[in-house]
């Protein structure tokens, strides 16, 4: 079996490519190195079941002889984070919905499946907690940059589903809740690695907002193996999934658990959302998936909580070279 990535050289792409080597399959990335980055699969290279190809997802040729050397697709290729989706409206928008559509134009022509990574952000302003993947959808207004970025991700979901109904192409959609491992960049606004960095740097530990509002934190391998398992099955197709861990904690909360357990000495202070991003920017109180369908489905069941995650993401960033 081999696989084709695109965003493989992302945080999750890089992870999902070595689960897949490791398994004894052929793994093929695509990424155009935009928001992923090299060193995220460096170490892939010595291995001769691994092979990359440094392009945009839109370029419809590369990605059709991509494709057809390849026997399944997992597409997570998207743009990242809160800040960038604020910063780059535009961008978010054409990267997803553009991106999306090509994959899944070439993957109908040889009929390979596609699992499409959307997000959590598509649950919006819901406050029906937890998260179904059959609750209905609270999107906030248009003006409010943030969420062009679920809306697109959205549009991906629709679009997969449509090729699903009508070409009969094999589509699994899983939505990703908040995921973080070794190998995450805060460069786009991503909580705990910008907040371990803070730390074991001494200084001020950010919390956006007042601190309250409530995440679910999953780790990368947990979500990577979920991936994995819904394409291996055919009773997936055609579904939404949600993929993640449901214990919550409050951001303030999490802020004083990464202090202690890096032993840092760094204030926790409290910066606006004015500040942080942009005026008006609106963001959810709680974000906590249902997990009881992909558990029916393949037995999902996380292995980490959220101290495995914080000591597995301290020990990366004091290994790095630059601490």
């Amino acid at each position: 079996m081999k696989a084709l990535i695109t965003g493989g050289s992302g945080f999750v792409g890089s992870h999902l490519a070595e689960a897949l080597l490791a398994r004894g399959e052929s793994v093929l990335v695509l990424d155009d190195l935009s928001t992923g980055s090299i060193t995220n699969i460096a170490h892939l290279k010595k291995d001769p079941k691994f092979a990359y190809i440094i392009d945009d997802v839109t370029n419809r040729r590369v990605l059709a002889e991509a494709g057809d050397e390849c026997d399944v697709i997992y597409h997570l290729a998207a743009a990242v984070g809160v800040r960038l989706v604020v910063e780059s409206p535009v961008r978010t928008i054409e990267t997803n919905l553009d991106g999306t559509q090509a994959v899944l134009e070439a993957a109908a022509k040889k009929r390979k499946k596609v699992l499409l990574a959307s997000t959590s952000e598509v649950y919006g302003k819901s406050a029906k907690i937890p998260f179904s993947e059959t609750d209905d959808l609270l999107i906030g207004p248009s003006n409010k940059g943030r969420w062009s970025y679920a809306c697109s991700k959205l549009m991906d979901e629709f679009l997969g589903i449509a090729f699903w109904k009508e070409r009969k192409l094999p589509v699994v959609i899983a939505r990703l809740f908040n995921t973080v491992g070794p190998r995450q960049t805060g460069r786009y606004g991503m909580v705990i690695p910008n907040f371990v960095r803070q730390a074991l740097a001494g200084q001020p530990i950010t919390v956006y907002g007042n601190g309250k509002q409530q995440r679910a934190f999953g780790h990368v391998q947990d979500v990577v193996g979920a991936l994995i398992q819904l394409m291996e099955r055919e009773d997936t197709v055609g579904e939404v999934f949600n993929v993640g861990n449901d214990v919550e904690i409050t951001i303030e909360g999490l802020a004083r658990l990464v202090k202690e357990m890096t032993g840092s000495a760094s204030e926790i202070v409290y910066v606006p959302y004015d500040e942080a991003y942009e005026e008006g920017f609106e963001d959810m109180l709680r974000r906590v998936p249902d997990l009881t369908k992909i558990k029916q489905r393949i037995g999902y069941q996380p292995r980490y909580q959220l101290r495995d995650i914080l000591q597995h993401v301290i020990a990366y960033e004091r290994a790095r070279p630059k601490l």
